[in-house]
């Protein structure tokens, strides 16, 4: 009886929220309504309804632009690249040791952020075999002046790259990579420019090369984009690929994919592995 008298509470409840919304409408309708049409009222509101959510996504993105989302205090380089430092950075390094990373290879890690994972490789790798790229300078220079200094392991030498389209060209064109990575990177991209990442990272890698990366997976045969990024321009918040459309996406790069699932992320990212097709030299656009 008990439950019933709840069930039956929230019924009113919730009958009285749609007495409130559908008289807010009606307001509305009454002070957008043209004399002499019919529905016109509902139809003004419902259009200025529209506008207002517009203006709203316009002033989100104008926050963003500004850097009004961007993250600051203390230890914000850590909290822009998701947090989970430790976790995270301790995870991709696992994950390519246990795949045959050795201190005497050269590791691409693109998309490095703020060196979560960077300084576990930093650390294992020779002096100059870590290469680290990001999008967002600002970031990247405080992985460089904050955590590569509190580590200990500036004179480790790593090459730390600020570029926004993948670009490779400040690498002697000898230098090839056994290993790549792209850890959380292709779950804020566009298909665009994964197909850009994918073609750029693809030409650098040795003939027995991999570039290992991780994405979320789409329930479905279509993308996924999902809404922005709250602050990073031209990315979005997780898009999600189905396996199928990265596979064309690496072909299309001269890549073979093979799919390796889950890989133990607390958030459920799904990796593949991208190597060279044997014949193809995968050009970078």
């Amino acid at each position: 009886e008990l439950g019933g008298a709840c069930l039956g509470k929230r019924d009113r409840q919730g009958e009285r929220r749609k007495e409130r919304q559908g008289a807010k409408r009606r307001q509305g309708a009454a002070r957008h309504g043209a004399p002499g049409e019919a529905g016109g009222g509902v139809r003004s509101y419902d259009r200025a309804m529209s506008v207002r959510r517009r203006l709203g996504d316009l002033l989100r993105g104008a926050r963003r632009r500004l850097g009004a989302a961007r993250p600051r205090g203390p230890g914000w380089h850590r909290r822009a690249v998701g947090g989970r430092w430790d976790a995270l950075g301790a995870l991709q390094f696992d994950f390519l040791v246990g795949r045959g990373l050795r201190p005497e290879h050269r590791l691409l890690d693109v998309g490095c952020g703020s060196l979560r994972g960077g300084l576990h490789f930093i650390r294992y790798l020779q002096p100059g075999h870590y290469y680290g790229v990001e999008k967002e300078a600002r970031v990247l220079a405080a992985g460089r002046d904050e955590e590569l200094v509190a580590a200990g392991l500036v004179d480790r030498a790593p090459h730390l790259i600020a570029t926004p389209d993948f670009d490779l060209s400040s690498v002697v064109p000898s230098v090839q990579f056994e290993f790549a990575l792209a850890q959380s990177l292709f779950t804020h991209l566009r298909p665009e420019l994964v197909a850009l990442c994918m073609a750029r990272v693809g030409a650098r890698l040795t003939p027995e090369g991999v570039f290992y990366a991780t994405y979320f997976a789409a329930a479905g045969s279509a993308v996924e984009l999902g809404p922005a990024h709250t602050w990073r321009d031209d990315e979005l918040a997780h898009p999600r690929y189905p396996l199928a459309v990265l596979e064309s996406i690496a072909a299309d790069a001269g890549l073979a994919l093979e799919s390796m699932g889950e890989w133990g992320h607390p958030r459920d990212q799904r990796m593949i592995a991208l190597r060279p097709i044997a014949g193809e030299k995968p050009h970078a656009p």
